[in-house]
């Protein structure tokens, strides 16, 4: 019985969260994290390739976390490398 009940109150979590989120997109709220703007990218790529600057540097120039410069210095490494390859 206590295990009905308890996926009953699970079932209209899940229903009022779906709810909200759809409602949410209507009034035009997007949700989840900013993206980084490409002017950063750019000069976070450039100041990386200059080569005499620090991580610690370059993030705080560029005003990014140091997660999201190796995410980009990744995906800059891959789309190089997939340029090369055609």
């Amino acid at each position: 019985m206590f295990i009905a009940m308890a996926q009953l109150e699970r079932d209209v979590i899940v229903m009022r969260t779906k709810a909200g989120l759809e409602a949410a997109r209507k009034r035009g709220r997007v949700g989840g994290r900013p993206k980084v703007s490409q002017e950063k990218v750019e000069y976070a790529l450039l100041l990386h390739k200059q080569g005499n600057r620090s991580v610690k540097y370059i993030c705080e120039k560029a005003n990014i976390s140091r997660s999201t410069l190796y995410r980009i210095l990744r995906e800059n490494k891959e789309k190089e490398g997939n340029q090369h390859e055609n």
